[in-house]
C-alpha cells in the first residue's frame, strides 16, 4: 500500500507536469462520443483515442481532481463523459448521470485499474532486459560450474556456482549473456551493449564460489555467463504521455523479438537516452525512412545522377517506457504502414 501511495503522489506530479508544460490545446475528433463506459483491457492511450486527435494530449483534457487525474483510479465500469468548463473540453467520472467533481474514498486494485499502456507487454522489459557498459561483462560475476558437473543448465532448481560475487544469501540475481552492441548508424561509438536475460534465481550460500538456484529460466545457461542484480518486484511506473520540450531526432537501431517489420506493440531500442534528456513518457513519430529509387526517365535523358531519395513518410508513434544512458526502450504504440530498422522518431506534431 505504501507503495501504491507513492505511486499516486508521482502520478499526480507528473500528470499536473505535462499539463502545465504543454505547449499545444488538444485537439477532439469529429466523431468523438460524448460518454464512454471504460471496459476492461482499455488504456488511457486507447480511451484517448476515441475523444482526441493525438492520443498523447490526454493530460490536457482530465479534469484536474484527485478521482481522474491519477490513472490508477480509473476502473472499469467508470462512465467518462465529456464536458465543456470556460469553452474547455473535459473529460470527467460520472456516475448514473452524475458528474463527480470531488474525490471519494475507494479500495485501490492495482490488477484491475487502468493503466496508460499495456503494461502487461512491457512488464518484462521492465525487470529483464537490461543494457549494460561493455564492460560489465569482464567484470560481473560470472558462471564458473554447473552442478553435477553438467555443462548447461537452465532448469528449475538447477544449481550454479558463481565467483566474484559479493552479496547476501537470499538475493536475487539474474543470467545474462552478451548480445547486441548498440551503435548509431555510421557511428563507432557504442552506446551500450545489450544484457540477454536467460534465467533468475535466488544465492543460496555465499563465498567463492556462491551458489544460485535457478527459479525461472529461458535459455540455456553456460559457462561465463554473467550474474546481475535482479528487482522482482518493480513500482510499475506511472507514465505521462508527452511531446519533448525540445528537438528529438533518434533513430531506430533495434527490435525485441526478432521480428524484421516493426509494428504496434513491438518494443524497440532508440540511440538516445538520458544523456539526451530522453524520459519516460515522451512520445514520438516514427518515419519510414525513404527509399533511394532509381529515375529511369532521367536516365533516357542523359542526366548525371539517376538515383534519388524519397522523403521520409510517416509510420506512426512511439512512447519511452524506460531509458538508460545513451539508449532508450520504446512501445511502438500506432503503426499505418511498416517500421523498419535505421526509421527515425522525432518530436510529434
Amino acid at each position: 500500500m505504501n507503495k501504491l501511495l507513492v505511486s499516486v503522489v508521482a502520478s499526480a506530479t507528473l500528470l499536473m507536469g505535462a499539463m502545465v508544460n504543454s505547449a499545444q490545446a488538444a485537439e477532439l475528433k469529429a466523431d468523438h462520443p460524448d460518454t464512454y463506459v471504460v471496459k476492461k483491457g482499455d488504456t488511457l492511450w486507447d480511451i484517448s483515442g476515441r475523444f482526441l486527435q493525438k492520443p498523447w494530449h490526454w493530460p490536457e483534457i482530465w479534469h484536474v481532481n484527485p478521482e481522474i487525474g491519477n490513472p490508477h483510479l480509473i476502473f472499469p465500469g467508470d462512465i467518462l463523459k465529456l464536458v465543456y468548463i470556460d469553452g474547455k473540453p473535459y473529460l470527467v467520472k460520472a456516475s448514473n448521470g452524475t458528474i463527480k467533481l470531488r474525490p471519494q474514498a475507494r479500495i485501490l486494485s492495482e490488477g484491475d485499474a487502468i493503466n496508460t499502456i499495456p503494461l502487461d507487454m512491457i512488464r518484462p522489459y521492465l525487470i529483464d532486459e537490461v543494457v549494460v557498459d561493455e564492460s560489465t561483462f569482464d567484470t560481473a560475476p560470472y558462471v564458473v560450474a554447473h552442478d553435477d558437473e553438467r555443462v548447461i543448465a537452465g532448469g528449475f532448481d538447477d544449481r550454479l556456482y558463481l565467483r566474484n560475487l559479493n552479496t547476501e544469501a537470499g538475493a536475487s540475481y539474474g543470467v545474462y549473456r552478451k548480445g547486441k552492441v548498440y551503435r548509431s548508424p555510421g557511428s563507432e561509438e557504442i552506446l551500450g551493449v545489450e544484457a540477454r536475460y536467460l534465467a533468475n534465481g535466488h544465492i543460496m550460500r555465499t563465498g567463492d564460489p556462491a551458489t544460485m538456484d535457478i527459479k525461472k529460466s529461458r535459455l540455456e545457461i553456460l559457462e561465463g555467463d554473467v550474474a546481475l542484480p535482479r528487482n522482482e518486484d518493480p513500482l510499475p511506473p506511472v507514465f505521462a504521455p508527452r511531446a519533448p520540450s525540445f528537438d528529438v531526432k533518434a533513430n531506430i537501431i533495434s527490435v525485441y523479438g526478432g521480428v524484421s517489420q516493426i509494428g504496434q506493440y513491438n518494443i524497440v531500442v532508440l540511440d538516445k537516452g538520458a544523456r539526451e534528456g530522453i524520459e519516460t513518457g515522451h512520445v514520438l513519430s516514427i518515419y519510414q525512412k525513404g527509399r533511394v529509387v532509381e529515375d529511369k526517365i532521367a536516365a533516357k535523358r542523359g542526366a548525371e545522377v539517376t538515383s534519388i531519395t524519397l522523403p521520409e513518410e510517416r509510420a506512426g508513434e512511439l512512447m519511452v517506457f524506460r531509458t538508460f544512458d545513451k539508449v532508450s526502450l520504446a512501445l511502438v504504440m500506432s503503426a499505418t504502414r511498416p517500421v523498419h530498422l535505421n526509421d527515425v522518431a522525432k518530436n510529434p506534431y
